[in-house]
């Protein structure tokens, strides 16, 4: 099992850092899921991730609390927001539905966490 779990961490990191550049896709669930997989399978590699100035705050916050900070929330639905622009602009409809789909189910979880 350990094997599958490391690559599995080390898909979601390849994902979460995708998500770091595309304004559509998350962050951080796929850093919070490379956590999980590397605690089962390298855990120097989950410190690396928890130790991170960027991301390890966060995933810490959702880890012991559950919650998202405000700052957080903006971002991720401003980067959203910006993706359904994005998507209206260059693809235009019906695809920027998808886009506003993404935003609306997954903009109103991020809102409605505590903070």
């Amino acid at each position: 099992m350990r094997p599958l779990y490391l690559a599995g961490g080390i898909a979601s990191v390849a994902l979460g850092a995708i998500g770091a550049i595309l304004p559509l896709m998350p962050t951080v669930p796929f850093l919070l899921l490379a956590v999980f997989c590397f605690a089962r399978s390298n855990p120097a590699w989950e410190q690396k991730i928890l130790n991170h100035p960027q991301w390890g705050p966060q995933i810490a916050d959702w880890r012991e609390n559950r919650v998202i900070r405000r700052p957080a929330k903006l971002a991720a639905v401003t980067a959203m927001s910006a993706g359904v622009l994005f998507t209206w602009a260059t693809l235009g409809a019906p695809w920027v539905w998808v886009s506003v789909a993404v935003l609306v189910i997954c903009g109103s979880w991020i809102a409605t966490r505590n903070e």
